[in-house]
């Protein structure tokens, strides 16, 4: 679990409170504990809700679990998101070791440069998977990603980012994409 640092202080005061009150009786350690329960409380806690993906991808997300047979991983954090456009997960391919979802700004975008935003895919690594090229970056639990940026002509392509885990290749891209944006759509997705 990973604590944010605005909770550190929570966490260093009940460890606190523990090492002060294990030479008081279990009363007034118990007593303790009671009176400051709300620090406890404000602890981040492994729920259903922080290891779904983006609700982007909820309503694909029961047919790419009947289709794959590779582990799924989707982004928690999808670049802009938050603002007013709607963004739709669109499958373009889901086989048993392989999933690519195009993200688009319209229900029924091709991945035409009007409307698409980015994708995101994996495929089983095989002998013939070509080998990872880019930018090395580090991800979480010590992935290693590796970063290709975007080129522009008379449109821009997407920026990617691409890593293996457990024998499967995971690609994030993102149209005209920031490093730092995608690190983030990674780690969202590379985190429980």
């Amino acid at each position: 679990m990973i604590i944010g640092l605005r909770n550190i202080s929570a966490v260093c005061a009940v460890l606190t409170l523990f090492s002060a009150t294990s030479l008081q009786d279990s009363s007034n350690a118990t007593e303790s504990i009671v009176k400051h329960q709300s620090q406890l409380i404000a602890l981040p806690a492994a729920s259903t809700t922080n290891s779904q993906p983006h609700r982007v991808f909820r309503s694909i997300l029961p047919k790419l679990k009947q289709k794959s047979q590779i582990q799924i991983l989707l982004p928690k954090f999808v670049p802009e998101s938050d603002e007013n456009l709607p963004i739709y997960a669109i499958i373009e391919t889901a086989t048993a070791n392989k999933y690519e979802i195009l993200l688009g700004y319209i229900p029924d975008c091709n991945g035409a440069s009007y409307c698409r935003l980015g994708v995101v895919s994996a495929e089983a690594v095989t002998r013939k998977t070509p080998c990872l090229r880019g930018k090395p970056v580090s991800l979480a639990k010590g992935i290693t990603g590796y970063f290709t940026d975007f080129t522009c002509g008379a449109g821009c392509s997407d920026a990617t980012l691409t890593w293996r885990q457990k024998n499967v290749q995971y690609v994030v891209g993102i149209k005209a994409g920031e490093r730092a944006s995608l690190v983030k759509m990674a780690n969202s997705a590379i985190n429980p």
